[in-house]
């Protein structure tokens, strides 16, 4: 009579499981995760809206005035010209609860344009048209700053939002 072998083991089977089903699970994980980011709390990364000459832009509307425009009842559109050390303008009055549309462009080089505290965070490029949408609901002063190093004054680069009234 043939004597028994070993019993068969799996344990190879079980480590090679135990590192594919986090490799799968994991980045299913992430996958929803951005899935809701996007579409049920509302984050979107803004977009390149156009381009622009940045040799033009004095002649170029809407960056030939930046500034605070009234394009619809309590809805806005704030253009901002990013530029060396500055931003134009960098004084803004919004009434509380006013939707704004932010066109932002650079007349040089790259720039940011964030306001903490909100969804505004864009990158201001030589040539393109960045764009956001934000609604200030509380009345209140919300400081901007370029968040992208542009040189010796780059620290100069700051603006606010002064939001007045009740929503």
């Amino acid at each position: 009579m043939a004597e028994a072998g070993p019993p068969e083991r799996h344990e190879p089977y079980l480590y090679e499981l135990a590192w594919i089903l986090p490799s799968i699970a994991i980045p299913t994980a992430m996958l929803v995760a951005v899935v809701i980011a996007a579409f049920g709390m509302g984050i979107h990364l803004p977009g390149i809206a156009g381009t622009v000459d940045p040799a033009q832009l004095r002649e170029t509307p809407p960056f030939d005035n930046p500034g605070l425009s009234q394009i619809a009842p309590n809805h806005y559109q704030l253009t901002i010209v990013a530029s060396a050390w500055q931003f134009q303008p960098n004084e803004v009055r919004i009434p509380a609860g006013a939707q704004v549309d932010i066109v932002a462009t650079s007349r040089d080089v790259i720039h940011g344009f964030e306001i903490p505290g909100t969804n505004v965070n864009l990158m201001v490029i030589p040539g393109r048209i960045a764009r956001t949408t934000v609604t200030f609901h509380q009345p209140g002063t919300y400081q901007f700053m370029c968040h992208e190093y542009c040189g010796v004054g780059h620290h100069l680069m700051w603006g606010r939002i002064i939001v007045e009234g009740t929503p």
